[in-house]
This record gives structure tokens, C-alpha cells and sequence, in this order.
């Protein structure tokens, strides 16, 4: 729902708002949609809202558009449009008519609801944008460019009027410059103005700068309801720097959120179904390539000879007694073993473990298991409840790819056989780090469960 106002960013009561006896204009309903854009909790009030409301038998005239403008924001244009059509005719109710209508791809409908509600006193640049976009999306393009060609100068100043105006330029191909004016106008105009952000984001892709294409697209995102489009692109970008886990998210936003009368639904859905399973599968093989350099960077240090660092003549030979002749060798050696060479003492103990820390290595690193799995210490075996638990898969943990390969190698397949182990345990495995270990962690507690010695 557009309008030329952008009201400051408030806590709002939507209850109240749609069924309170205060007033329900073009101000109220931004703030509703915008409040859907940042607040999660804002989709389940209104849902209730929209429930209760359709509770009651016999709906006054301004019920009725308040119910529909309630449907139209929660995607389920259908059901707004019939109820917007037993509303009171206000202005509000005819503008909002035409956007349930445009959203399901009704043009010749919507576009004669928005002259309505023009005559009736609605903010005219608004209904003018609105009847532009949607000629423009059914592709006719000279009828949109007829239709803001009747506004006035007072008109063509509102943020809608020119964020509807820079769309038809992006679609038309005009200007790259005179467009970015007019669409910079838009947003200084209203800075959240969702068209004008997403056009310039189009127009930024295409330029090649994808640093600003994500910053107005994520904006654009931040005004209910989020386009496809937006997010589409926005996954894309994301995908091109690696980021395969933000471009997840901007596919499944899509499948999660589309309403089921939208147009085109079908062929959106089955994209962004294509788009998230590559995404998933690009996701995986780059997190093995990285593996692998980090693997193949590893093995390279862990060949650097000892005699490449300065240490004392006691560190020294002590370490060629052992026959100590790499870092790698430092790695599988126990601070026990070394400490049980004759004059290898505290301080070249420090000394050696400075050496591997300015490499990001510990001494024993890779040393082999003191205790072996099978020789754990006893665990109190689980009981009710705790059994069903324990016996689980580690999968149903939804670990990261690099924490479930590790518990893999480390054989553990059971949540029960996981707790089982210490975190020294854990990170004994080759690329287990702190984040893997804090994010074992994190899943454990979320079952009210801890690693052994925690």
C-alpha cells in the first residue's frame, strides 16, 4: 500500500489499528506494512486479527475494508478483493481494491479502481503510479507512460509517481543516467520507496556494481510485501561471491512466502526450487575446495623443517634425540613425551609451543588418541525419554557440512555416542575448530544435553 508519507519507524499495535475505532488511512496501513518488512511477530498478529475479524457475522461497511486490507497483506488477494467490494467506497477501499485486483493480474479492473479512487480524493500521484505499474506489468508499456503522462506538476513530485516513472525507464531501456536521477529523486522522497530501491538495484547489477545492487535490493526487502524479483536477484549476487548460504535464504523466502493466488506462482516456485537445490549443491563443493586448500596449506607448514626456526642449542638437540625433524613431528609428539627427554625443560617447552602457536598449531596436535572409543569411561545409560534421544542420528542435529563430515570421521553416528566425547576429543579431528565445537555446542543444549565434562 503506497502513499507519499514514510511515517517514522514505530512499534505498532496492529489489533488495534484494523479494529480500534481510531482512524485507518493511508498512513495506518504503511505503518502495517512496514512493520511486516521488519517484524517477524507482525504476520502472526495480523493473521489473528484478519481471524477474528471474519469471526463476526455481519461486517459494517468500514469493517469490510479494513478485513481487506488485512487479506491483501497477507497474500490472499481473492478473498480481499470480495471483501473490499462490500466495503464502504471510500478512497481507501477503492485504491486498495485495485492493488488486490493488479496483484491478481485483473489490469483492465485494477487499472479502473485506481481512477476511482483518484476522483474520491486519494493521493493521486499514488493511484497514478499504482495504475502505471500495473499496465507495465501486463506489458503495456505505452498506455503506463499515457497514464503518468496526465499528472500534474504537484503529482510528479510524489515518490510513487517517480519510482512508477524510473520503472518504466528500466523497462523501456532509456538513460542509464537520466533514470538514476529520477530514481534518486524517488528514494530522497521516500527512503524505503520498495520500486525505486529495486530499480536502482537493477540498474546497478547491470553496471556492474554489485556492492550497491545488494544494499538497495536488501532495502528495498525492508517494505512488505518483498518481491520476487528482489529476491531473486538478491540470491544471484549472493551466489556470485560464495555466499551460498544468504542466497539459500533469498530462494526459500520465495517458496515460504509467495501467496498461492499470485501470478506467475508456478513458474516462480519451480525457479526458485532449481535455484536453492544448485545453490545447495555450489555450497557443498565450495566448502569441499576450501577444505582442500586448507588441507593442502596444512600439509605445507606441517613439512617446514625446525631448523628453519630460532630455537636454544638445548631445545635443539633435544629435538634431534627424538629424532624430531619437522612441525608435523612436533604435532604427533605429546607434551608428555616431550617433557620425558632428558633436559628438555619448561622453558624450551615454551619455547616450542611459541614456535607451532605463530603457525596455528599445538603441540600433540595430531598425536594419537590416548584413549581409544572403545575404552571410554563408563556413562550412565539413558533412561525414557533420554533413550529415544540418545539413539537419534547426529544428522537430526542439522549440523554445518564441515562439523557432520567430522563426526562422521570420528565415527560417531548417534547423539549418544556424540555426548560420549569431550571437546578435547572432538578436536582432535583434522579441521574440527573452535566454531565447529561451539556449534556441537549450541545443538547439544537445544536438547537439554552436554559433551562429557561439561
Amino acid at each position: 500500500m503506497q502513499s507519499s508519507v514514510s511515517p517514522s519507524p514505530t512499534t505498532i499495535d496492529v489489533r488495534e489499528l484494523i479494529i480500534g475505532s481510531g482512524p485507518f488511512g493511508p498512513n495506518e496501513v504503511r505503518a502495517i506494512a512496514d512493520a511486516l518488512g521488519t517484524a517477524q511477530d507482525t504476520h502472526r498478529e495480523l493473521r489473528l486479527t484478519v481471524q477474528e475479524l471474519q469471526q463476526v457475522g455481519d461486517l459494517s461497511p468500514a469493517a469490510s475494508v479494513r478485513l481487506g486490507v488485512g487479506l491483501y497483506l497477507l497474500g490472499r488477494s481473492s478473498e480481499a478483493v470480495t471483501s473490499l467490494k462490500s466495503g464502504d467506497g471510500s478512497a481507501l477501499a477503492l485504491f486498495a481494491l485495485g492493488l488486490a485486483q493488479a496483484a491478481l493480474a485483473a489490469t483492465a479492473e485494477a487499472s479502473a479502481s485506481f481512477d476511482a479512487a483518484r476522483i474520491a480524493g486519494y493521493p493521486a500521484g499514488a493511484c497514478l503510479a499504482a495504475k502505471a505499474n500495473t499496465l507495465r506489468a501486463a506489458g503495456k508499456i505505452e498506455e503506463a507512460a499515457e497514464a503518468l503522462s496526465t499528472a500534474t506538476d504537484e503529482e510528479k513530485t510524489s515518490p510513487d509517481f517517480l519510482a512508477a516513472q524510473g520503472a518504466l525507464a528500466v523497462e523501456r531501456g532509456d538513460s542509464h543516467t537520466e533514470t538514476l536521477e529520477i530514481l534518486g529523486k524517488a528514494v530522497e522522497g521516500d527512503s524505503g520507496q520498495p520500486l525505486a530501491l529495486f530499480c536502482l538495484g537493477v540498474l546497478h547489477d547491470r553496471l556492474g556494481d554489485d556492492d550497491e545492487a545488494i544494499d538497495c535490493y536488501q532495502r528495498s526487502l525492508q517494505r512488505y510485501p518483498a518481491t520476487v524479483g528482489a529476491l531473486m536477484n538478491l540470491g544471484l549476487l549472493h551466489e556470485d561471491r560464495d555466499d551460498f548460504l544468504q542466497a539459500q535464504q533469498c530462494y526459500r523466502r520465495i517458496l515460504d512466502g509467495l501467496p498461492l493466488d499470485a501470478p506467475g506462482r508456478e513458474e516462480a516456485i519451480s525457479r526458485a526450487t532449481l535455484f536453492l537445490k544448485d545453490s545447495a549443491a555450489s555450497g557443498d563443493r565450495h566448502l569441499d575446495e576450501q577444505e582442500q586448500r586448507q588441507r593442502d596449506r596444512l600439509e605445507q607448514v606441517l613439512m617446514l623443517p625446525v631448523s628453519d626456526f630460532e630455537l636454544s642449542v638445548r631445545s635443539r638437540n633435544c629435538l634431534v634425540k627424538m629424532g624430531i625433524e619437522t612441525l608435523g613431528d612436533l604435532t604427533q609428539t605429546s607434551e608428555a613425551d616431550v617433557l620425558a627427554s632428558k633436559n628438555f625443560g619448561e622453558t624450551s617447552l615454551v619455547e616450542i609451543k611459541d614456535i607451532l602457536a605463530s603457525k596455528g598449531l599445538v603441540l600433540g596436535q595430531f598425536a594419537e588418541p590416548s584413549m581409544a572409543a572403545e575404552s571410554l569411561p563408563a556413562f550412565d545409560e539413558p533412561i525414557g525419554e533420554q533413550t529415544e534421544i540418545h539413539g537419534l542420528p547426529v544428522t537430526e542435529l542439522n549440523l554445518s557440512v564441515r562439523a557432520r563430515k567430522c563426526t562422521t570421521k570420528l565415527g560417531i553416528m548417534t547423539i549418544g555416542e556424540l555426548i560420549r566425547r569431550t571437546a578435547e576429543d572432538l578436536m582432535e579431528c583434522k579441521n574440527f575448530g573452535v566454531t565447529s565445537l561451539n556449534e556441537v555446542r549450541e545443538r547439544l543444549t537445544e536438547r537439554g544435553l552436554k559433551l562429557r565434562g561439561e
